[in-house]
């Protein structure tokens, strides 16, 4: 049975959610900052024998995320996409989404795929990396940190860059540790999506004419040092081998692969 989960539901979400807290970081995450009763927000659940909790499906704007730790109601949970106007995107794990994209009647514009990867302790390098000169940014930081990415062709361009970046470390779902030369940025890695129990590994970049010294290494090894002291396991996304080949060095792991599913958005009726 699939119901509209409230601020009741929340010990059995919880507890559900904390079986796969790196498969689950963005829900985790939603749920601890915006609750059940938002309006750009809603989830669902769907409860098997004993009305337990087998399966969760997040809204978030036009995005969702769906979790399940059995089978479950797939097809439920598509009708419930199918019926959203403002639906426009699908995300998760492979093994989740699958069984819902059958049912989905949308027409999907694109679909991209990323490894996914965690790490809940530090190995050691196979160079040993000084970390001392790393440091951890603050808001005074943040137009050196955007004018860093901005120079990173791998990067989107993004104008709301600053924004995003100063309302992650004002709410503190979001940090940056980084390498300086001078007055100038050379290296950085951030998290974003931090909640209680994981964080997102993300914006891992040097700057072109500092490359192939350490840096990015040792930005990398502080960030996971503090958060894994923290109790906070960490994920990361990346789509090639060879970036593969760098974070397993640090001690991820892949856990399977992230889907992402675009779909157009839905022609509305008009009004006679």
């Amino acid at each position: 049975m699939i119901r509209r989960l409230t601020q009741e539901d929340d010990k059995s979400c919880q507890e559900l959610l904390s079986q796969k807290p790196a498969e689950n970081l963005f829900i985790i995450g939603d749920i601890e900052n915006f609750g059940y009763e938002q309006d750009f927000q809603k989830l669902w659940g769907d409860f098997g024998e004993n009305a337990r909790l087998k399966a969760v499906l997040l809204k978030y704007h036009n995005n969702y995320i769906a979790y399940a730790d059995e089978n479950f109601d797939a097809e439920g949970f598509a009708a419930l996409i199918n019926q959203d106007p403002e639906f426009m995107q699908l995300s998760g794990m492979k093994a989740i989404t699958e069984k819902i994209l059958p049912h989905i009647v949308h027409y999907p514009k694109k679909t991209r795929s990323l490894y996914y990867a965690k790490c809940n302790h530090i190995k050691k390098l196979e160079m040993e990396v000084d970390t001392t000169y790393v440091k951890r940014a603050t808001v005074n930081d943040i137009l050196r940190l955007v004018e860093l990415q901005n120079q990173i062709p791998e990067f989107e361009e993004d104008s709301s860059r600053e924004h995003s970046i100063r309302k992650g470390m004002e709410n503190n779902s979001a940090r940056t540790y980084f390498v300086e030369d001078g007055p100038k940025m050379v290296s950085s890695a951030s998290t974003t999506a931090e909640n209680s129990m994981s964080a997102m590994v993300v914006g891992v970049c040097t700057h072109s004419d500092y490359k192939q010294k350490g840096h990015a290494s040792a930005c990398m090894k502080k960030l996971c040092e503090d958060l894994l002291s923290e109790g906070k396991l960490l994920c990361l996304f990346y789509d090639n081998p060879e970036a593969g080949s760098i974070y397993k060095r640090l001690g991820f792991e892949d856990i399977g692969m992230w889907m992402m599913h675009i779909y157009e958005t839905v022609e509305q009726p008009t009004s006679i």
